[in-house]
């Protein structure tokens, strides 16, 4: 190898190790800004993580802030159909006449069950000839007369057999209902009972 080809191979050697630098160099760079990019990724995960757990007290605590509000009402509107109840069967034992007919027995709160179907119905009147069943809220709604005609009674027909032989007749007694709804139920068959001072208002089907 001649002086001019050494000092070629030299120079190229040079060369190839600068570029061998500058590449190693900006790969500790890239290096550099991958780690920085991560703590900062860790970081803001961090910071997430802490808003999260702060979001979740902040949940749990208006979930329990509900679930004694919903305890506290509901207690109170177990309450108001109690004494809606306690009033019309008290009432109704009382004088056992609804609708113009009189009845030989008042029971409150009376629960079957027969062939894997259970139901319980606030008041039962029964005589000789017809049996009133009647459903007693302190507010009626809409949803309560559907469910009287569309619940309640196929399942008292089918929990009581021992009086299909009677008149079967049903009513909605409340503290509480709107004009539409008492048109609504007597419309359909279902008689009114409402309050009035201490005694009960009847509008018969």
């Amino acid at each position: 190898m001649t002086d001019d080809e050494l000092k070629a191979l030299v120079a190229g050697l040079a060369i190839a190790q600068d570029r061998t630098d500058a590449q190693l160099a900006e790969n500790a760079a890239q290096q550099d800004r991958t780690d920085a990019q991560l703590a900062e990724n860790a970081a803001q995960q961090a910071r997430n993580e802490a808003k999260l757990a702060r979001t979740e007290a902040l949940v749990a605590k208006t979930a329990a802030k509900v679930d004694k509000l919903a305890e506290m009402y509901g207690g109170v509107g177990n309450n108001l159909g109690a004494a809606a109840e306690e009033f019309y069967h008290n009432s109704l034992k009382a004088d056992p006449v609804l609708a113009g007919t009189r009845f030989e027995s008042v029971d409150r709160n009376i629960m079957r069950s027969r062939a894997g179907l259970e139901d319980e119905f606030d008041l039962l009147l029964v005589n000789g000839r017809e049996v009133f069943v009647v459903e007693v809220k302190h507010k009626a709604h809409e949803n309560d007369l559907a469910r009287l005609l569309d619940e309640k009674a196929p399942n008292f027909r089918r929990l009581f057999p021992e009086h299909a032989a009677r008149r079967q007749r049903f009513a909605l007694a409340a503290f509480h209902i709107n004009d539409d709804l008492k048109k609504a139920a007597l419309a359909r068959g279902v008689t009114v009972l409402q309050r009035k001072g201490d005694v009960i208002e009847t509008l018969a089907a």
